[in-house]
C-alpha cells in the first residue's frame, strides 16, 4: 500500500486498457443513477438530484486528475481487478446493488409519491456535506494508497506494501469510512428518510467487508499486523 507504483513499457498497454475499463464502469454507474433518479421521480427539475450528480461529477473529475497524474496503475488495477474471495464477491455485489441502485431508486420514488413529506433545507445541506466529505475521504485514501483496489486481494504482482500515510495514519480503512458517510449523506441530500434504509444496509455490508478484509490483510500481507497494532481503529476513530 505505498503511494507510488511504477509503469514499465511492457505494461503500458495493459494500463491503458485498465484505465479505459475503469472509465467505462464509472460512466455506466453515473448514467444508471441518472436514469433511476429522473425516471423514478418523473421529474427533470429535481434540484437535489442535480446537486447529487454535480457533487459526484466534481469529485470524480478531481480524483481522476490526481490519480492519472500520480498513479495510473492504480486506476488500471481498479478497472481490471478480479474477485479472489467468494465473500468479497458477494458482499461487494450486494453493496453495489444497495448503494448505486436501491438508494437512488427509493429516494426517487419517495420524491414522486411524497413518502417523507419534505425535509428542511438544513437536512439537504447536511447530506451534501456528508456526501462531499465521504467522496473526498475516499479519494484521498485512493491517492495515498497505490494498491487501492475494488476487490480484496494481496497484490503480490505489484509488490504491495503497507500504506501508513495520509488518512491511513488515523484509521486502517479510510476508503470504507468515506463510503459510510456517503451511504448516509445521499439519502439526506435527496430528501428521503426511506432511502436511509438501503443506505444503512449498504453501510452494514461495507462494514462487514472491511472487517473481513482487515482479517485477510493481517493474515497475508507482511507488515500489516504491526501496522494494525500502531493504528488501532479500522474505520471510525475512537470507536472501531
Amino acid at each position: 500500500m505505498t503511494a507510488t507504483s511504477n509503469i514499465t513499457p511492457n505494461n503500458k498497454r495493459k494500463t491503458a486498457s485498465g484505465i479505459a475499463a475503469r472509465a467505462g464502469e464509472i460512466l455506466f454507474v453515473l448514467l444508471l443513477q441518472t436514469a433511476v433518479l429522473f425516471l423514478g421521480s418523473g421529474h427533470l427539475d429535481w434540484v437535489w438530484a442535480w446537486a447529487f450528480l454535480g457533487i459526484y461529477l466534481v469529485s470524480v473529475s478531481i480524483n481522476s486528475y490526481f490519480m492519472l497524474k500520480r498513479s495510473p496503475a492504480t486506476v488500471a488495477e481498479r478497472g481490471q481487478a478480479q474477485f479472489a474471495k467468494s465473500w468479497d464477491k458477494t458482499l461487494g455485489s450486494l453493496w453495489g446493488l444497495f448503494q448505486f441502485l436501491l438508494v437512488p431508486l427509493v429516494a426517487a420514488l419517495d420524491y414522486r409519491f411524497g413518502w417523507t413529506g419534505g425535509m428542511s433545507l438544513g437536512w439537504h445541506l447536511a447530506g451534501a456535506v456528508l456526501l462531499a466529505a465521504g467522496l473526498a475521504l475516499f479519494g484521498w485514501a485512493m491517492i495515498e494508497n497505490a494498491y487501492f483496489s475494488t476487490v480484496v486481494r494481496i497484490q503480490s504482482d505489484r509488490g504491495q506494501t503497507v500504506c501508513r500515510s495520509g488518512p491511513y495514519r488515523v484509521v486502517r480503512h479510510p476508503g470504507y469510512t468515506g463510503t459510510l458517510l456517503q451511504s448516509v449523506g445521499i439519502p439526506l441530500l435527496l430528501g428521503s428518510i426511506w432511502a436511509l434504509i438501503p443506505g444503512f444496509i449498504a453501510a452494514a455490508l461495507m462494514t462487514a467487508r472491511g472487517a473481513l478484509e482487515d482479517r485477510t490483510l493481517q493474515a497475508e500481507l507482511p507488515g500489516y499486523k504491526e501496522y494494525a497494532r500502531d493504528v488501532k481503529y479500522r474505520m471510525i476513530p475512537g470507536v472501531w
